[in-house]
């Protein structure tokens, strides 16, 4: 594949898919994904961006969304939350779920409330940048991989990849719209060769290298060269951990582990993996597995696809 034209298809289709994807709101992060999606979607409809950030915690995400809301001249609301708000969308969050996975919690619990500030300003829809990392590998984690191994690794994720926004939407009354796992963009991005994914430019390996190139000269620079900043990160609840460090003690934890671990099985692994399993226990009870012909998790003793090395219940890595 040429260069050149591989970045003039990824733009011409990208519109394509936006285009068919339209949401009158977008869960505006001022990372490239989202940026790309609000550039190409502000063509078509007036949009409405939503940025949300932990009160008193450092939000990453505020500067690039700002820049980028006035970059492109839509309406955006910041909403800073609270540590009750913050609390009640964890509550809720571990019951759609189904997980208490410190991660996905932080970084759902996250979604969930940008998506209660798209009902409460009385939308239907949203997009989401959701699909860029596991199709451009935008993951740290892919950098020091041969070419083969990952194209080989890029198919699989591509192949149980899933999103908190279209469950924790569902549940809200909002529909979540990823354009860019449309299943026309999905299969060009899957056939683009993996060297132009993960490459040097300005001194360091960046993913999403091809995706930000295509765009280089349409949007902001600050925000084409980016770093991939996980949810958690960009909304603040990064802090999290050491919020619950304060508000249990060591001996109260270690009480608690050797009880969830001789009584329910599951290893606790921190403080804050112990509030997220309270949570869980009280409101869907203790892990069991419900097909004993599928692997079991080891750490907690639910079910996990077969070939899985990752428990989306605990967040165990490797299992």
């Amino acid at each position: 594949m040429n260069f050149d034209k591989i970045c003039k298809k990824i733009k011409s289709l990208l519109e394509k898919v936006v285009k068919k994807n339209l949401a009158e709101g977008i869960l505006l992060s001022g990372g490239l994904d989202t940026s790309i999606i609000a550039t190409l979607a502000s063509k078509f409809i007036k949009l409405n961006a939503i940025t949300i950030a932990f009160k008193n915690a450092p939000a990453l995400d505020i500067k690039y969304a700002r820049l980028m809301a006035e970059f492109l001249q839509i309406d955006h609301i910041v909403h800073y939350f609270e540590k009750t708000e913050l609390f009640n969308a964890i509550n809720k969050t571990i019951e759609i779920m189904k997980s208490f996975d410190p991660m996905e919690i932080r970084n759902s619990a996250a979604i969930f409330i940008g998506l209660n500030k798209i009902k409460e300003n009385n939308m239907s829809a949203v997009m989401t940048g959701d699909g860029v990392d596991e199709l451009f590998a935008g993951y740290s984690f892919f950098f020091g991989k041969s070419e083969e191994e990952l194209t080989l690794e890029l198919k699989k994720i591509s192949n149980i990849m899933s999103f908190s926004s279209i469950p924790l939407g569902k549940f809200l009354g909002i529909e979540a719209k990823l354009p860019y796992i449309d299943p026309e963009f999905k299969k060009f991005a899957l056939e683009i060769p993996s060297r132009f994914k993960v490459y040097r430019e300005k001194g360091q390996i960046i993913g999403k290298w091809i995706l930000r190139k295509s765009f280089e000269k349409i949007l902001p620079e600050e925000i084409v060269w980016r770093s991939k900043a996980p949810i958690e990160q960009g909304s603040g609840t990064s802090i999290l951990p050491k919020l619950f460090n304060q508000e249990i003690s060591d001996t109260e934890f270690n009480k608690k582990k050797r009880k969830f671990l001789e009584e329910d099985l599951v290893d606790i692994r921190d403080k804050e993996h112990l509030i997220y399993y309270e949570i869980y226990r009280k409101s869907l009870g203790v892990p069991h597995p419900v097909d004993p012909n599928q692997k079991i998790c080891p750490h907690c003793n639910s079910n996990a696809p077969n070939g899985a090395n990752f428990c989306k219940t605990c967040g165990a890595y490797p299992i």
